[in-house]
């Protein structure tokens, strides 16, 4: 048994997400959002250098030498798969270490609306997940491919770093591919997928240009792509994909995307007023009025499109945060702590008869 994992299962069975190592500090987890120390005594940097050491594969020895941080997968077998950044700071090595689920949580079980597993139907285009790094972006997008591997018969490749849910062969043939281990590059492995017969990609990341614009001619080629971004609502999303190419190039990106991008899910992770956690949602369906938005670069408008479409599936995400507050499943205070525009949350909360948070210095306590 390796010496991290006692620290793992510790933190596993506490129910947290993350694991955070740092040298002279005690070791905390993440547990419904907030960082909770664990039982156990200061790390020393010996220590700390040994417990990775252990786990770290060669090749990424070789890139924490050179970039100071590094990351690769660790598995207890039989037991928890985690995501492992090893990196450096003022106090010397750390770690996170953050856990992979291995369940897939349905998209029943999610109760994904009916918006989202509409997109799970279609035969092509580009749907883009995005949201802050920790907000079930992965589960999300899981329920989904889960969804399809239940319902279609379809060649299904995904491409991931790492990969974190694994699906078993069910109506689809499911072919994952990780980063480093399989393929050198996001780029690279949704370029040879073209090549492998697919129905639908997964790219786990679009991070860069290249990335991206293949993904967007995957979608105008006949093929269903999932992508993810770290944007925080629909509009955003569509700007921060034009605003990857250069100016000379973005109104032709604008007309390839106005007819290939079908939707986009944008989502962000509360507290639940009796513990867990519960995911707001945006979901923006590219109808022709939307698609119209984007193709003229009037992507300032989205938003009252979106309101207009809730009747087709549609759904903002204060809209999203107001229902789960007038619910009692999220507390108000939280709701307005997730809310990108908050002026508007307290505006629905005033037109819905909610109390309105305790704001003091532009923070809800």
């Amino acid at each position: 048994m390796a010496q991290i994992d006692t620290l793992v299962r510790a933190f596993v069975d506490k129910g947290g997400s993350d694991l955070h190592l740092s040298v002279d500090l005690v070791p905390m987890t993440r547990c419904s959002g907030d960082m909770v120390p664990l039982d156990h005594p200061v790390l020393s940097a010996d220590t700390l250098c040994a417990m990775l050491d252990e786990i770290m594969p060669e090749r990424n020895r070789v890139e924490f030498k050179a970039d100071r941080d590094t990351d690769f997968g660790y598995e207890i077998e039989g037991y928890a798969r985690l995501r492992v950044n090893a990196f450096e700071d003022r106090m010397g090595v750390g770690a996170v270490l953050r856990a992979i689920p291995t369940t897939i949580i349905s998209a029943e079980q999610l109760d994904l609306p009916k918006g989202v597993t509409n997109l799970c139907r279609l035969s092509q285009g580009l749907v883009v997940v995005t949201g802050p790094t920790g907000s079930g972006k992965s589960t999300t997008l899981a329920a989904m491919i889960d969804l399809i591997n239940r319902t279609s018969r379809d060649h299904i490749i995904t491409i991931e770093d790492p990969i974190e849910f694994v699906h078993p062969q069910k109506l689809c043939r499911i072919n994952q591919r990780e980063i480093n281990s399989h393929t050198k590059g996001f780029a690279r492995a949704l370029r040879a997928a073209l090549r492998q017969d697919p129905d639908i990609v997964l790219v786990g990341e679009m991070r860069d240009l290249e990335t991206i614009e293949i993904a967007i001619d995957t979608a105008e080629t006949g093929h269903l792509v999932f992508g993810t971004l770290h944007t925080s609502s629909a509009a955003g999303t569509v700007n921060r994909i034009i605003d990857a190419f250069p100016a000379s190039r973005q109104n032709q990106i604008r007309t390839m995307l106005a007819s290939s991008l079908k939707g986009v899910i944008a989502q962000t992770l509360c507290k639940r007023s009796e513990g867990g956690r519960v995911a707001a949602l945006e979901i923006m369906l590219v109808e022709r009025g939307i698609s119209a938005l984007i193709r003229d670069g009037k992507t300032h408008q989205l938003e009252s499109a979106m309101q207009v479409g809730r009747s087709l599936g549609m759904l903002l995400l204060n809209d999203s945060l107001a229902d789960l507050v007038r619910h009692g499943v999220v507390e108000a205070s939280e709701a307005y702590r997730r809310a990108v525009d908050k002026e508007d949350l307290l505006a629905r909360f005033a037109k819905y008869g909610i109390s309105p948070p305790n704001i003091t210095g532009g923070l809800a306590m």
